[in-house]
């Protein structure tokens, strides 16, 4: 095994380690290790919300989640060497749940999917589906079952949702001030456009005195993806995939967390990926001067590994920027036309006996795959959601005898 260079105790909260992690992005967070080009290491990481979520049949840890002390990161990992300008490789070499473990903390042999309440952050569904929803998952290897939704089994494709490095502090600077404009235009929006620097929760991994009042003041909160990485929840960064950061900082200063089990294209719950603590395993190198040499600035980029569930046969669903509700058209609006891609399958899954809710959570966890078909066919761009047909313990393939309609129950609901 890799030497572990950050460990996580799962019975303890993040800020209750040895060495504890951070929940935002500034480039004053010290290095919690370093590690040389050429390492290979193991992070521990905690479930995103540091045990908010229970193994249990309500959904009212969703619902009343606090989300300020999101996201909980492993790190940062310093490596000796990196300057700004560089590009840090990084190559995933293993990752899963808590190894050899199965308890009540999340990732010990099970996690969860939920839909957040439209006042907590909702999810891409939210105006549809605005109250809070969850199912639990039970893993068996690289397989995961739900007693919330029946006659599902998925292969899933393990990943983690959120790595990057620290961003500079023009970079910083840079990021605050267009998402507080965003605010500005729209102020009062549920959910929110976009979420300012809060130090209500912060987590500074060791930093103290006024570097941490700068951090909670100024730090960059973790949900979105920006151009140091971030939560891009792509769920085909897995094992086998190497991924070129732009270092901005000394020492890059690599974090991360948010593992899956699995998830669809988009994570189109919010919550939709299976969230669960556990390991990534890592190797670590450097391209000097890389980000000008390949004109790799604005976001990384990444070769995706060869491992991914077989799936050979999916029933695709297609969306046009549309909206049905009161048949008014958009330009082009590839989000809109995913939605409705989204919508259109939820739809098709109620035929067969599952709840909207338990539909929109399929989509959320399950390996899709969402593509889009044309942005130049005026005025209604294309989008498409390829759901696998063999996660199914039915045929859900339509026939001339019309779907088997089977009482499949619900999620969890809150009281």
């Amino acid at each position: 095994m890799p030497e572990v260079v950050f460990t996580v105790e799962q019975a303890k909260s993040m800020r209750d380690q040895r060495v504890p992690g951070h929940n935002r992005w500034h480039p004053d967070i010290p290095p919690a290790v370093m590690v040389k080009p050429g390492d290979t290491f193991r992070i521990e990481c905690k479930e995103w919300t540091d045990g908010q979520i229970g193994n249990n049949d309500s959904a009212n840890d969703v619902r009343d989640v606090d989300l300020d002390v999101a996201h909980m990161l492993s790190g940062p990992i310093g490596v000796e060497g990196a300057e700004p300008g560089d590009l840090l490789i990084v190559d995933i070499l293993d990752l899963g749940p808590v190894p050899q473990e199965v308890g009540e903390h999340c990732g010990q042999g099970w996690g969860y999917s939920g839909i957040f309440a439209k006042v907590n952050g909702g999810g891409f569904l939210t105006d549809y589906f605005p109250d809070a929803y969850k199912a639990v998952w039970d893993f068996q290897g690289q397989q995961c079952t739900s007693r919330h939704v029946p006659g599902v089994r998925m292969t899933g494709i393990t990943h983690p949702g959120l790595f990057g490095t620290a961003p500079s502090p023009d970079l910083l600077a840079s990021w605050n001030q267009r998402e507080r404009a965003l605010i500005a235009t729209d102020p009062d929006r549920v959910p929110p456009l976009a979420l300012p620097p809060l130090a209500n929760g912060v987590l500074p991994g060791t930093a103290t005195g006024a570097a941490a009042e700068a951090i909670g003041r100024d730090g960059a909160r973790t949900v979105p993806a920006r151009e140091n990485g971030g939560n891009h929840d792509i769920k085909n960064f897995t094992r086998g995939s190497r991924i070129f950061y732009p270092v901005h900082v000394p020492g890059a200063l690599l974090s991360g967390g948010d593992l899956h089990f699995s998830q669809g294209d988009g994570e189109i719950n919010f919550c939709g990926a299976i969230e669960m603590g556990g390991f990534i395993d890592m190797h670590v190198d450097l391209i000097k001067g890389g980000m000008e040499k390949y004109a790799i600035r604005n976001n990384p980029v990444f070769m995706p590994g060869n491992v991914e569930p077989r799936y050979s046969e999916f029933l695709t669903f297609i969306g046009i920027s549309v909206d049905h509700r009161d048949n008014s058209n958009a330009y082009m609006d590839a989000t809109l036309a995913y939605r409705n891609a989204c919508l259109n399958a939820i739809d098709y899954l109620k035929q067969w006996g599952y709840t909207g809710e338990q539909g929109y959570l399929i989509l959320g966890t399950a390996p899709i795959e969402g593509r889009i078909g044309g942005v130049v066919d005026i005025p209604n761009a294309c989008c498409s959601v390829f759901l696998p047909t063999a996660i199914f313990d039915t045929d859900i393939r339509p026939n001339a005898e019309g779907p088997r309609r089977t009482d499949r129950g619900q999620v969890c609901v809150t009281s």
